[in-house]
């Protein structure tokens, strides 16, 4: 038993690793994709992009952990069934529940692993991720000259070079236009044959060395619209000069991470119980006061209100209540009335955002409570679907069992996806929306794990074809059945 246990882990522990390598592979080539504009051309330290590499491969655990256990899971006993050792572990009197309990402890292990994972480490690579990518997203491009074309990254400066050098450092027959902090397009000019660029030691600033050029300032008042004959006009000729800029905005600043504490996806079970609580005692509180308002606004505006001696009055059944008021009254208590109703309904319109972004945030610290435990049910559920249906198709190597993990993997991200926009949007509860995937497939993995232990030919289609042909020929029987008594 010991050695039919260890020739099964063996047989799990590479698919695995390779299996887990590619799709994390996969998902961080779909990261770097999806944020190529915002990483390239800013000039990001090599150490930095693999501190984001890092924090993203870890945030993808969640999708590449259940993927990669039902490929592994396939490609195992796939592998096992091809080659018959399944076949000859059930004829040493192995039964195929007995030779899967210690794939069953380990995946045990990796999904209590994954629910820690995800209540105490992931809200800080959450937290870490978000804060890094909100600089590298803010953070502006790598200043750039491209030769004839204005640069106007730099504010209150476009800057033209005609041609440079290899290395960039060296710039000819440069055009600098310096815009006052007015709005005074071309203000002063500077032109020059040569310049050579360098930066200071802080990085802060930009120096750009001259030499043989020209200054023009305009001293023109910008507040003045009229023409002054007398207004000054300057020009300066040198040899070498150095014209500093300020780069500051160009370098990337850490951003507080306290700005993100307070996201749901950075808050563990705790946290979020806590948040969850705290957000319902304001729900209640505004749903109070909007009922005191309605009610002595609305509801109890008379004068004998629990004054119990007010006897009944007599009502015409024929006459409305205006009818009870007198003429020289009736247009101040309508005015009164529309004032108040109008009053409550601006309250009450002011209120509806604010309870409608705590019914909001409400849901989504159900939907990140619950997501905690799905993603260590879900790695239990897609083995038990994968560990059957491999030994089922007996197929090994990446064809037959990429093709099936994909298409199961895609049914339950399907059901998953659309489930949680459902609970988002309030359809459903939020415990639906999260648990609706894995509801959905426990009776299929049920299903597969009854058909592999009991040798079952799923995809056999001539075992398909018999009875259907069985049920054709019942069919048949029976609308014969169905003549005879009609005709006698």
């Amino acid at each position: 038993m010991k050695k039919v246990h260890a020739l099964i882990l063996q047989a799990f522990i590479r698919p695995f690793i390779v299996t887990f390598c590619i799709v994390m592979f996969v998902l961080l080539m779909l990261f770097l994709f999806k944020y190529i504009d915002d990483l390239i051309g800013k000039g990001f330290e090599w150490y930095v992009i693999l501190e984001l590499i890092s924090y993203q491969c870890a945030v993808q655990l969640s999708m590449a952990l259940p993927l990669s256990m039902l490929l592994s899971s396939i490609m195992t006993f796939g592998n096992l069934g091809e080659s018959y050792e399944l076949v000859a572990i059930k004829a040493a009197g192995v039964s195929l529940r007995k030779a899967m309990t210690p794939l069953f402890v380990l995946v045990g292990l990796f999904a209590s692993g994954s629910f820690f994972f995800s209540d105490y480490i992931l809200p800080v690579v959450n937290l870490k991720m978000g804060s890094l990518l909100y600089d590298v997203r803010k953070k502006k491009a790598d200043f750039l000259i491209k030769p004839g074309i204005f640069n106007n990254t730099i504010p209150n400066y476009s800057i033209r070079a005609k041609s440079k050098s290899k290395d960039g450092t060296t710039l000819y027959d440069l055009t600098i236009y310096n815009n006052d902090n007015n709005g005074n397009a071309g203000s002063n000019v500077l032109l020059a044959k040569e310049g050579y660029m360098y930066f200071s030691r802080d990085q802060q600033y930009m120096i750009l060395k001259l030499i043989d050029g020209v200054r023009y300032e305009d001293a023109r008042s910008s507040n003045s619209n009229n023409y002054d004959p007398r207004q000054q006009f300057t020009r300066f000729y040198f040899e070498e000069t150095e014209q500093k800029f300020d780069m500051s905005s160009f370098a990337m600043n850490k951003t507080d991470e306290n700005m993100f504490k307070s996201h749901h996806q950075m808050l563990n079970l705790k946290q979020l119980k806590l948040k969850s609580d705290s957000n319902k005692i304001e729900l209640d509180s505004i749903n109070l006061i909007t009922s005191k308002e309605f009610k002595h606004g609305v509801l109890f505006t008379s004068n004998y209100y629990n004054e119990g001696n007010v006897g009944n009055a007599k009502i015409v059944p024929s006459a409305t209540i205006m009818d009870y008021v007198p003429v020289h009254d009736r247009r101040q208590i309508v005015n009164a009335a529309m004032s108040q109703v109008q009053q409550f309904k601006d309250g009450t319109f002011n209120r509806s955002a604010e309870y409608q972004a705590m019914v909001e945030k409400d849901i989504r610290y159900d939907i990140e409570y619950h997501r905690k435990f799905t993603l260590a049910v879900s790695c239990l559920l897609l083995f038990a679907i994968g560990a059957p249906l491999g030994a089922i198709i007996r197929k090994g190597g990446l064809g037959a069992p990429v093709v099936m993990s994909i298409i199961f993997f895609l049914i339950y991200h399907i059901i998953s996806t659309v489930a949680e926009k459902s609970a988002r949007e309030g359809a459903i509860t939020p415990f639906w929306g999260m648990w609706m995937a894995i509801i959905v497939l426990t009776p299929l993995a049920a299903f597969l794990t009854y058909k592999s232990t009991t040798d079952s030919a799923l995809f056999d289609l001539d075992q398909y074809k018999i009875k259907a042909q069985y049920a054709l020929n019942w069919v048949k029987e029976k609308l014969k059945l169905q003549r005879k008594k009609v005709s006698s």
